[in-house]
């Protein structure tokens, strides 16, 4: 199978999971504890090897990003958002790069609707006039930067685990994922969904994000106690589509597999579908925040997996494809 067919068949897919579906509560999301990580590697990569293999998603604790710094994040991504309109606006998105500042623009092939939110991306090599100033934002860049590699050596880490279990040498994603080439391409992503209208809800078609899988290898999610609506559905339930409510938890990282990661493992590792449903009546309408940090390969670092099931393709070819279909138009 090539690259493109390969590309078009997970589009495919996606498009089918459109509808509401039903709730599967006793499908168990894991949390896994990273503590004493050095002494405990082994026993920690067969607990997220068995939860990525049989969800796709999971939940760290004890990871060792002080809490401290994951909430000065959410304040200072709530300060970009609570700029006006026509400021961010001067930091535009730039799809080729997936950099900058988008308003409703993404629209999933599993709705056909924009997600209702805006977002504002950041990939290190890319930002060249995307930065707000420092009289807009004293300290955003600083502080988004150093979060972003707090970020990356935590994906690190837990990649070199599926390294160990794919027979890959330790480092062989960190190297994948080199900050310091100009060919990086991770990407820290701030959100924030809109509230919701009451009158809306209910309405077809309205989601705060439609059912997708992310591109990358592994997906770092920051989430806010109370600001719920993220779901899972593995692939290999895709036809029935019961979701499975991944509650917010401030001290766990919600981790997911992406499909990069899902091609490197031979499709051993399956990248699921997950989605933002709008709340329920009963529940919280307002703005709801999150962090995603996307460790996505380097554009020259070469997807092949162990068995070579698929033929051999850049990562900056793989996500050029996958963005390029996932975005509307380009801004």
């Amino acid at each position: 199978m090539n690259a493109a067919a390969y590309t078009l068949a997970e589009l495919d897919k996606e498009s089918r999971m459109g509808a509401m579906g039903s709730e599967n509560a006793a499908r168990e999301v894991r949390r896994i504890d990273l503590s004493d990580f050095e002494h405990r590697k082994a026993e920690i990569a067969d607990q997220l090897w068995s939860a990525a293999v049989e969800v796709g998603f999971f939940q760290i604790v004890n990871h060792g990003i002080p809490q401290a710094h994951v909430d000065h994040a959410f304040a200072t991504s709530a300060r970009f958002f609570d700029l006006p309109h026509p400021v961010k606006g001067q930091y535009p998105h730039h799809k080729a790069n997936n950099v900058g500042w988008e308003s409703k623009a993404q629209v999933r092939p599993s709705t056909g609707t924009p997600d209702q939110k805006e977002s504002y991306q950041i990939t290190r090599p890319h930002m060249a006039g995307l930065w707000p100033s420092e009289a807009e934002l004293p300290g955003f860049q600083a502080d988004m930067l150093a979060f972003e590699a707090e970020c990356w050596a935590l994906g690190m880490k837990v990649l070199s685990c599926f390294a160990l279990k794919l027979g890959f040498d330790p480092e062989f994603f960190a190297r994948a994922h080199d900050p310091l080439s100009p060919e990086y391409q991770s990407t820290l992503r701030l959100l924030h969904y809109y509230p919701v209208d009451p009158s809306t809800l209910g309405q077809p078609g309205v989601w705060r994000a439609g059912a997708h899988t992310d591109f990358d290898c592994l997906t770092l999610l920051f989430q806010r106690a109370g600001q719920g609506g993220l779901q899972v559905c593995p692939g290999k339930e895709m036809d029935g589509q019961a979701w499975t409510t991944v509650e917010p938890d401030d001290a766990a990282i919600t981790c997911n597999i992406g499909d990069m990661l899902m091609r490197w493992s031979d499709d051993q590792l399956p990248s699921n579908f997950h989605r933002v449903r709008c709340p329920l009546p009963h529940e919280y309408l307002g703005s709801r925040y999150t962090l995603a940090f996307f460790a996505q390969a380097n554009r020259d670092a070469v997807i092949e997996g162990p068995g070579k099931l698929y033929p051999p393709i850049s990562a900056g070819d793989y996500l050029r494809q996958r963005v390029a279909a996932n975005f509307a138009k380009a801004y």
